[in-house]
């Protein structure tokens, strides 16, 4: 496992820059989406994967219940199936740019949909969780491939829509993941009642299904993309030495830090957060739409958190503001969760501004595009391995303990850290400058 996926040598030159008294040039921000690719068709092609890249995930919380009664599974088990976006993410995430510099961004996302639509596809079908686990991970991969390489390929061909694209993208992230959780239990219900041959606990395939085909859409628009941009990774400027790697960059890792406590708990609410309204008395449908508003809550965090990034000096006041609410909310669950259910969900969702904020602060933290790559390749794979932490361990928790406090002594504790880790990369300070070796 490499530490620095995008570190390698041998990447292929940028033959458009050239250097001037020793100093290499810096290579355009992008090429522009009005050329190759046109606008209408980079639109399309990023909202669309956007709005599937989470609801296959985000998709068996509220119908989680259903699932290990039909594939008789315990707590311990859930607890593993829950915590598979984020270990897929981070797995798969560091091959993400090796593979992106083999085959092409365009044609590696489009692959990795290829992927993604199948395993969405297969995993209704599974008589048992032994199936239903590898045909969830191989859906989980493709969709790992898309979070790495986006906004890398957001970078290199945005040029001056890269703000409104990675707006885009961001605000749509958060709809197909509201979209997957709110939609997830009424889906099931419906179909339950009316496709599944009499057997109403079973419409939960349905639901999940649903997704899979709903998936085509980008694949087919990420298919012409791919021909048009033919191999679009983005080269290296010519220099003496090679870059350090990221590790050395202290904003590179603390926005890792940031991405990784914000996606534990994203992960812990789409796993867990219905089952403990639930606990509380609330039914399944209500359960999914108070998860529901927190995911579209990121709606608006993805609508304004790029503008508001590119504009601001530093965002320290609102990573303490992301900390406080997400404290906030967890802490209320402990309190009230049934009486103001709504209010956490509200205050958990304005704490998920946070998420948005290390997507788009990957591109906004970096100048050039190959360095985007690899900044994206090392903040979300390992992000994502600390994530996936968070809901295997709520599971083994609450099986222990047979409640949820500790649980959410735990997660409120967890604001305190990504607030600090926000304020550390709140300035406007850029990767690349903290990784170039100076040379005399």
């Amino acid at each position: 496992m490499t530490t620095d996926p995008g570190a390698t040598p041998g990447t292929t030159p940028n033959t458009t820059a050239a250097p001037t008294s020793g100093v290499p040039s810096v290579p355009p921000a992008g090429r522009a989406v009005r050329g190759t690719i046109g606008v209408t068709l980079a639109v399309l092609a990023v909202v669309f994967i956007a709005v599937n890249l989470r609801p296959g995930a985000t998709a068996l919380g509220p119908v989680l219940a259903e699932v290990s009664a039909s594939l008789e599974i315990d707590g311990t088990v859930a607890g593993v199936i829950t915590a598979l976006p984020g270990l897929m993410f981070g797995l798969v995430g560091f091959v993400a740019v090796s593979l992106g510099r083999r085959a092409g961004l365009s044609l590696t996302i489009a692959l990795s949909l290829i992927v993604m639509v199948l395993g969405l596809l297969l995993r209704p079908f599974a008589p048992s969780i032994w199936v239903f686990i590898p045909f969830t991970a191989l859906a989980l991969a493709g969709m790992a491939v898309g979070n790495v390489l986006v906004p890398a390929w957001i970078k290199r061909h945005g040029g001056g829509r890269t703000v409104a694209l990675m707006t885009l993208y961001s605000m749509f992230l958060t709809v197909g993941g509201s979209a997957g959780s709110g939609l997830a239990a009424p889906l099931a219900e419906a179909a339950g009642t009316t496709l599944s041959a009499g057997d109403p606990a079973e419409g939960w395939r349905w639901s999940l299904g649903f997704w899979g085909l709903a998936a085509v859409v980008p694949l087919v628009l990420w298919l012409l993309v791919a021909r048009r941009t033919g191999h679009d990774f983005p080269g290296t400027p010519p220099q003496d030495e090679p870059d350090r790697p990221l590790r050395s960059s202290p904003t590179a890792v603390f926005l890792m830090v940031l991405f990784g406590v914000q996606s534990m708990n994203a992960y812990v609410q789409f796993g867990w957060l219905p089952q403990m309204y639930r606990d509380a008395g609330l039914d399944a449908t209500l359960a999914g739409a108070l998860l529901s508003v927190v995911a579209a809550l990121g709606v608006v965090g993805g609508l304004v958190m790029p503008t508001v990034i590119d504009r601001s000096r530093t965002l320290a006041p609102w990573m303490i503001g992301f900390g406080i609410a997400t404290a906030g909310g967890w802490a209320g669950m402990l309190l009230a969760p049934a009486e103001g259910g709504l209010w956490w969900a509200i205050l958990l969702g304005l704490g998920g501004f946070a998420f948005p904020t290390a997507i788009a602060l990957i591109p906004a933290r970096s100048r050039q595009p190959h360095v985007t790559a690899r900044l994206s390749g090392f903040v979300q794979p390992y992000g994502y391995i600390v994530a996936a932490v968070g809901p295997m361990a709520v599971g083994l928790i609450h099986a222990a303990t047979e409640n949820w406090t500790l649980v959410l002594i735990l997660l409120a504790c967890s604001g305190l850290v990504m607030a600090l880790a926000g304020l550390r990369v709140s300035a406007r300070v850029y990767v690349d400058d903290e990784i170039t070796v100076q040379r005399g």
